[in-house]
């Protein structure tokens, strides 16, 4: 008798283990399927080396004791320049370095993109000429001062075939 009742009790212990083991993997969920974050869309890598940009200089004015230099900037490459950063320096009258404030465009500058810098600097009675330098953080930027950023400054649209070649004259008709 004794051993029937452990072989019974054997057997409920295994039934319950195999029991709920199935039970829960039935009940665990499954995860979604894993998708590309840049599923669809389109990567351009950041610009290394040097990058070009265009920029118009706002007339430095004074708050206080800060002179404020406003620098908007365009995007002229065809991929995003990282981090792009514009420094200011001063010099006197004897060309002796003083020192300026600078301004960065955190993340992308993309490729069109028109962004505006604001340079603070504490003002300095020696202060007579001012400097600029550009860089990002993958190398150097060459500045291109311009009057304006003119965002329709793209090609024209080609011709229609019409307009670009004369008629063709007709010959006289014989009677």
């Amino acid at each position: 008798m004794n051993r029937a009742r452990v072989v019974f009790a054997a057997t409920a212990v295994c039934a319950a283990f195999v029991g709920s083991t199935v039970i829960a993997q039935q009940s665990t969920p499954q995860a979604p399927p894993m998708q590309s974050i840049l599923a669809g869309k389109k990567f351009i890598p950041p610009v290394k080396g040097q990058a070009e940009i265009e920029y118009v200089k706002s007339p430095t004015r004074r708050e206080g004791s800060t002179l404020i230099t406003k620098i908007t900037v365009k995007n002229t490459m065809n991929a995003p320049i990282p981090r792009l950063k514009v420094a200011e320096t001063w010099y006197d009258k004897q060309q002796n370095m003083l020192p300026g404030g600078e301004a960065v465009v955190n993340g992308l500058l993309q490729p069109g993109e028109v962004q505006t810098l604001e340079v603070r600097t504490p003002t300095n009675p020696n202060f007579q000429v001012q400097m600029f330098m550009f860089t990002h953080a993958n190398g150097g930027v060459k500045p291109h001062l311009v009057k304006s950023l003119d965002e329709s400054k793209k090609e024209p649209a080609a011709k229609n075939a019409s307009a670009t070649k004369p008629a063709p004259a007709k010959a006289a008709k014989k009677k």
